[in-house]
């Protein structure tokens, strides 16, 4: 992916769960954000940074993720 950079998120969902090293690879930060808002409605974005090219961090699998909170935000 040439001319993609990977950005690392910490977020607060519409829930409250605060979710640590969401990675998403985009070309600029503001479509990153775009991303992470699309998949996380209503989340609030705590911190954002720029991962090295070659960074290879514990990251969230985003599907994983959005299988979690789809659980936890379900009506009891």
């Amino acid at each position: 992916m040439a001319g993609m950079t990977k950005f690392g998120f910490r977020i607060r969902t519409r829930g409250g769960m605060v979710v640590d090293n969401l990675m998403v690879q985009a070309h600029d930060r503001s479509e990153a954000e775009t991303r992470i808002r699309q998949i996380y409605q209503h989340c609030k974005i705590l911190e954002c940074s720029t991962l090295a090219p070659d960074s290879r961090g514990d990251g969230v699998d985003l599907e994983g993720m959005i299988s979690l909170i789809s659980k936890q935000e379900e009506p009891r």
